[in-house]
């Protein structure tokens, strides 16, 4: 049985790590599914005080979506993956413990969005993070919504639109990653700040989290009855389709040249 989420307990902290890196820690069904077990597991238990999530290897916390399986959707199965983001986010969103994301490399697409639901980013010079949904055809919902949340219209316009990856220092500059370290040391680094807020009050700590969600539960339930209305009327054109097939293609043409 393949392992796409491995779990270790360092002290206080629960660590998740991501674990497809052959793929650049790229979701699938499964791993979403495997992600939202260990979260469970992470909340549920009393030794744990913190969550932190990273990628394996060195080059990505995650790619985002595995084209590999949407480039065969249809409406219907698009507004079931919809779905399964949904419970993955109210899982992330419901987390009563402070959850930290210890950025290794790339965050990209629903990758990076996973990063701004955590409550803290720790990264490093190499971390780039952005939203590049449309080069794929994918129209961008959720993305939206939590940028829109955290860096308002301006930027999120910028960032949906042209689908540029940002640097490590612009990321840090308008407030998506809270500290740079040297790469070596971003997951001591997080296991440190895990470790002072797991000993802050629990009930505080959940109630304050609680209050987070609620103001922002509004749009986030738009976003995603939007999401369902745009990627039934994207996939019923096909246009996903076609571009994660030339996507998919010239990636595997570079690669082979």
């Amino acid at each position: 049985m393949t392992n796409f989420i491995l779990t270790e307990q360092r002290g206080s902290c629960r660590v998740i790590t991501l674990n497809r890196p052959e793929v650049l820690n790229a979701w699938h069904s499964q791993m979403r599914l495997d992600l939202m077990a260990a979260l469970d597991a992470a909340e549920e238990d009393a030794s744990v005080g913190a969550i932190i999530i990273t990628g394996a290897g060195e080059r990505a916390f995650g790619a985002g979506q595995d084209l590999n399986e949407t480039k065969t959707f249809d409406p219907d199965r698009a507004e079931l993956w919809i779905g399964e983001w949904e419970r993955l986010y109210d899982r992330i969103r419901s987390l009563s413990k402070p959850l930290i994301m210890a950025l290794n490399g790339l965050a990209a697409g629903s990758a990076f969005q996973v990063t701004l639901l955590g409550d803290f980013r720790i990264g490093h010079d190499g971390v780039k993070m952005g939203q590049p949904e449309i080069n794929s055809g994918i129209a961008s919902t959720t993305g939206p919504w939590i940028m829109m949340e955290m860096i308002g219209l301006a930027r999120t316009t910028d960032l949906t639109l042209s689908g540029r990856m940002m640097e490590a220092t612009e990321c840090v500059a308008i407030g998506l990653i809270n500290r740079i370290v040297p790469r070596e040391e971003v997951l001591d680094a997080s296991l440190a700040l895990g470790e002072q807020l797991a000993a802050k009050p629990r009930l505080a700590m959940k109630l304050n989290k609680q209050r987070f969600r609620e103001v922002t539960e509004a749009r986030f339930r738009d976003a995603l009855a939007a999401g369902v209305r745009n990627q039934r009327i994207a996939y019923g054109d096909g246009e996903p389709n076609r571009m994660m097939e030339q996507f998919l293609a010239a990636k595997s043409k570079a690669k082979s040249g």
